[in-house]
């Protein structure tokens, strides 16, 4: 995927995610925002992702938007804190620790073949009937992950037997641009 944000529009967006964050923890507000930076008033999906101790404590997303990007990171922002199903809601307390990761996406492709997967270049999105499961693109090179890898651990996320990517279920493949803070201290 190409660069659609510029460093400087990164850094605007995750200090907005950060704010967000922040504000909805302490007061349960979401702080108002104005940008003129045209990349943070794309429509695009993206995921928010919350890390403390270098560990996930939340990831949340959607593949469309629209509304402005910025928007959609605040909104994303708040429920990767508060309200991941596999994570308590942050608290005040952890404020003090925590890191943000960005996924600004491509549109979806449904994929005809298992072979147009590109690890470490593309995300998985998995749906059978009712049971739904993505990973984004990160995900299989953190893991070192091959491509049967990653399609066994996206249909887990979904609540589906490891090898139902091999039957009947439909493969979406996305691109994105992903930055982050990285460690602080």
């Amino acid at each position: 995927m190409s660069e659609l944000l510029t460093k400087k529009e990164q850094k605007e967006l995750l200090k907005i995610a950060r704010e967000t964050i922040v504000a909805y923890v302490t007061n349960r507000k979401v702080p108002a925002v104005v940008t003129t930076s045209p990349g943070l008033n794309l429509h695009s999906g993206c995921f928010v992702t919350v890390k403390q101790k270098e560990e996930l404590r939340g990831c949340i997303g959607n593949f469309v938007s629209e509304q402005p990007l910025y928007l959609l990171v605040q909104e994303m922002a708040v429920s990767a804190a508060t309200r991941d199903p596999r994570f308590y809601p942050m608290k005040v307390e952890d404020l003090a620790d925590f890191t943000l990761e960005i996924s600004v996406l491509s549109p979806l492709v449904k994929a005809t073949s298992v072979d147009e997967i590109k690890v470490g270049t593309h995300g998985i999105y998995i749906v059978k009937g009712s049971y739904r499961g993505v990973l984004l693109p990160q995900v299989a090179t953190e893991y070192g992950w091959n491509r049967d890898e990653f399609l066994q651990h996206t249909c887990i996320k979904a609540g589906l037997p490891k090898d139902a990517w091999t039957g009947e279920c439909d493969i979406f493949i996305f691109s994105a641009q992903v930055f982050g803070e990285g460690a602080r201290k």
